[in-house]
């Protein structure tokens, strides 16, 4: 199921001129994919403008989005249920927001973007259980890419992000017979890792009755996801980057080494070259291994796909989303990505199942589903047990932030689905960044 974006008609602006605009992600009680631009005389939001016939709450007329070149400004054309903005009512008023900000308008959901080009052409498809947009369709391309050139790949993001998508678009583009090994470093006792990797002969160890293939000998003919890279220890690093480089496997006491064929890709949501300086990486494996790479955004960088999620995800229990629920969706960060999203919703989508209701509401969803976890709030909690803060996103997207968010320290925060205090410190470790600190809170 698939529907395409479509814009609305305006001049073409200089090439690499970010273009304002709205996606239309929900709409008569089922998700949408519409993109659109704002003109610079503004957007009319309406049944027609909105293509949303079917949608009983959305007046003809109900509220004007304009772009100033800087930021939106939101009206309410005096609509008969009103229009929320960032999840407050702006009902007969008129507010200014940065990018991205939720709009609803009746039963139908809006989000406003900087830049809608990277929407305007692109489509939502489901392939094989998994919703894929514009913009992780374009990682899957540039993993499709190294895959086609002979490359090795590295994949970073967020935990939950997609990280592993990004591994199997890259095997099946190598058109390699082998299978898809993936292995989580990270999970692997301390100790044993040379032996579940390498593999080892009968006798070479105490226990060791019979011969054991490792995961690299698994994989023979295929391609080996290392999935947190950055956990392995420095002496296995060393052995691993010996079997790339020569193509020849030694198993735990083997005499003889084996001819082995792999394409790695690997993982990690650590800075590996900030590992490589610190000596907690081998730089000859990241000279190997971490070139080309490409960044899978977290989920809230990927509203479009959020909403997609939810529905399927309800669909699955039988029942149907509340507009409310969508709009609480799209307003919480989910440091969890889509590991958080779909597990929450499911969550949510069973107990309304259980009281016997066909539509989930945002009352189902967890008060804390999809929220940052901050270190006071959790210390300040009776009872609670302390908890470590999300992970912060990775430098260059902070800098890109401040940057499309011209130094606004709180949109900037929004953004990336920070509080702006947790921005603002981690700017002070860094004073060559720039920002506008005398920033108001957003709606």
């Amino acid at each position: 199921m698939l529907q395409t974006a479509r814009d609305s008609e305006m001049e073409e602006p200089e090439s690499g001129t970010p273009i304002a605009g709205l996606l239309v992600l929900w709409s008569g009680g089922a998700p949408r994919f519409t993109a659109m631009r704002v003109p610079p005389p503004g957007l009319l939001l309406g049944r027609e403008t909105l293509d949303a016939a079917d949608d009983e709450r959305l007046s003809r007329r109900h509220a004007q989005v304009r772009w100033n070149g800087s930021a939106f400004e939101v009206a309410d054309l005096g609509s008969r249920n009103g229009t929320f903005v960032g999840g407050t009512s702006v009902a007969n008023g008129e507010v200014t927001v940065s990018s991205p900000t939720v709009v609803r308008v009746g039963r139908t959901i809006c989000l406003l973007v900087r830049d809608v080009q990277p929407y305007l052409d692109g489509e939502i498809t489901t392939e094989d259980g998994v919703v894929v947009g514009p913009i992780l369709r374009k990682v899957w391309e540039a993993a499709g890419r190294a895959a086609r050139a002979g490359a090795a790949l590295l994949v970073t993001g967020e935990s939950g992000a997609g990280k592993e998508l990004a591994a199997q678009a890259f095997h099946l583009a190598s058109k390699r017979t082998g299978p898809l090994v993936a292995v989580n470093c990270a999970a692997i006792p301390e100790g044993v890792a040379e032996r579940l990797l390498f593999g080892a002969k009968k006798g070479a160890y105490s226990g060791a009755d019979r011969d054991a293939i490792g995961y690299l000998a698994a994989a023979d003919g295929g391609t080996l996801f290392l999935d947190e890279i950055a956990e392995l220890d420095l002496q296995v690093q060393a052995k691993l980057l010996r079997v790339l480089e020569t193509g020849e496997l030694l198993p735990l006491g083997a005499a003889r080494p084996q001819s082995i064929s792999i394409r790695v890709v690997a993982a990690t949501l650590r800075d590996l070259r900030a590992a490589v300086e610190a000596g907690r990486f081998r730089d000859d494996l990241y000279f190997r291994i971490g070139r080309p790479e490409v960044h899978v955004p977290p989920l809230r960088e990927r509203p479009e796909e959020l909403v997609w999620m939810v529905a399927h995800t309800t669909q699955a229990v039988g029942i149907r989303a509340h507009p409310a629920m969508i709009e609480a969706c799209l307003l919480r960060p989910w440091p969890g990505n889509v590991r958080e999203l779909l597990g929450e919703v499911r969550r949510a989508a069973q107990i309304a199942a259980e009281a016997g209701r066909q539509v989930v509401r945002v009352e189902d969803l967890d008060e804390h589903a999809g929220r940052l976890i901050g270190v006071a709030a959790v210390a300040n909690a009776p009872g609670a047990e302390p908890r470590k803060p999300a992970p912060l996103p990775s430098h260059d997207a902070i800098l890109s932030a401040l940057r499309d968010e011209g130094g606004n320290v709180t949109a900037a925060a929004k953004r990336l689905g920070l509080h702006r205090n947790q921005l603002r410190r981690y700017m002070s470790k860094f004073p060559e960044i720039k920002s506008d600190d005398n920033d108001e809170a957003l709606p």
